[in-house]
């Protein structure tokens, strides 16, 4: 940790033609620490709009998935010496005027990853309905109570940064993954309350189906990896 015993923490945003909303989301990010967006191959002005919004941009081309370009954005954290990096989306689902409690709850409970909870009863239909299957599936897999195992808006330690570069997964799964790889590894997981915010747009990049089976393969091989990690204990 840095000195003084105070964190240095970089806010990533991982964007895909996300021109019209994703200066709102910097600027705000901007008082809370630097701000990086790592645009994943957008088509639109994406890179322009967050450069002149204040935030350092990497682009990587072509469309590889927010997967791919959430380790993008921790590669550039450890290179760059943070020791964590909170993730948002662009797309402003996540309200940056929360990002102090992460910076708290890392600083008082030292938690490798802080995941914000959203409230699934007030997310509109089906995504309420699926993501409480969703939830119920991968906490069975892991045989640990995971309440939301979808959220973007998170806090990663350095040494889970570290971890999650040796992922396979691109696309949305991925995030999904990082926390089994924190239950496998014995890294502490806390839980913050933030806002459920949903617009029209939202989640119009996610194809349902494919989402689906991505999400419940990845249900599956977690299931088998927790049984055999138990049974080598």
């Amino acid at each position: 940790m840095a000195e003084g015993n105070t964190p240095r923490i970089l806010i990533l945003i991982p964007a895909y033609n996300e021109a019209e909303r994703v200066a709102a989301v910097i600027k705000a990010s901007k008082a809370y620490g630097p701000v990086l967006v790592v645009d994943d191959g957008s088509k639109d002005q994406t890179s322009e709009v967050s450069k002149s919004a204040g935030a350092e941009v990497v682009r990587q081309e072509p469309n590889q998935g927010k997967g791919a370009a959430l380790v993008r954005g921790f590669k550039y954290g450890l290179e760059h010496g943070y020791d964590a990096v909170i993730t948002l989306d662009a797309d402003g689902q996540h309200d940056p005027s929360e990002i102090p409690l992460f910076f708290q709850d890392f600083i008082s409970n030292a938690s490798d990853l802080i995941i914000g909870r959203r409230d699934f009863s007030k997310m509109p239909f089906p995504r309420n309905i699926t993501n409480r299957i969703g939830t119920w599936s991968f906490s069975d897999a892991i045989q640990q109570y995971i309440p939301d195992n979808q959220s973007g808006y998170r806090l990663h330690s350095r040494r889970l940064l570290q971890e999650a570069l040796t992922s396979s997964e691109h696309g949305f799964e991925f995030e999904v993954e990082i926390i089994l790889r924190c239950v496998l590894k014995g890294y502490k997981i806390s839980w913050i309350p933030i806002k459920t915010i949903y617009n029209a747009r939202q989640n119009s990049k996610i194809s349902p189906l494919r989402h689906a089976w991505k999400f419940y393969r990845l249900v599956y091989r977690a299931r088998k990896i927790i049984r055999s990690h138990k049974k080598n204990i």
